[in-house]
């Protein structure tokens, strides 16, 4: 319902109105056309989510309804029994039962869609080529860029209107939203003038 002040009815990424090639949001908002890069956006939210969930009252999880089985090196399953407190704070509960293997037994609520045995072994891997524990601690946000990156909404999938639109949301609403974990733009901004130059309207 835009009342007559519409300018400041809309939030500063505006309304979605499609979704191109299943990686673009495009949105209205006051000033023209703004393109979010859906993919690298929700990582960043997801992220500075475990983040501020890291810090606060910890990461909530979810133990999965039957533990998954997974075949690992024997390094990787060293690794994982060793550092299983540091892994638990993560979110993660792995259990070894073999030489080479282990089993996962809960994963974070925020990344329960997403594939956990190729979570759980890039992780495993972050922890090998940190090392020791202090190692570890010092690199825990890029380990959490790690694990962000399994959450976000995969490239093409079909997102609704509504689904869009909550994004966006979410994106005003977290710190940093304007850039990925990797330090490039998630969204940019096309004024109308911008618009009109492409079609050299107003010559």
């Amino acid at each position: 319902s835009f009342q007559d002040n519409e300018d400041e009815e809309i939030p500063p990424l505006g309304y979605a109105i499609a979704q191109l090639h299943g990686i673009f949001i495009l949105a209205q908002n006051a000033h023209g056309l703004v393109v979010v890069d859906m993919h690298a956006a929700h990582e960043r939210i997801t992220y500075e989510y475990m983040k501020g969930a890291m810090s606060d009252d910890g990461i909530k999880t979810q133990p999965l309804l039957v533990p998954v089985a997974l075949a690992v090196s024997e390094g990787e399953a060293d690794c994982a029994e060793e550092h299983k407190q540091t892994l638990e704070q993560l979110g993660l509960t792995l259990e070894r039962i073999g030489p080479e293997s282990i089993s996962i037994r809960q994963v974070p609520v925020i990344l329960k869609s997403a594939d956990v045995e190729q979570l759980v072994r890039d992780v495993l891997s972050d922890f090998l080529e940190h090392g020791s524990s202090d190692r570890i601690e010092s690199h825990r946000d890029e380990i959490l860029s790690t694990m962000a990156c399994h959450g976000s909404v995969r490239a093409n999938r079909h997102l609704t209107i509504p689904e869009m639109n909550a994004l966006l949301r979410d994106m005003e609403r977290t710190e940093r939203s304007g850039q990925c974990n990797h330090g490039r733009p998630t969204w940019t901004q096309m004024s109308l003038s911008d618009l009109d130059k492409l079609f050299l309207r107003g010559k």
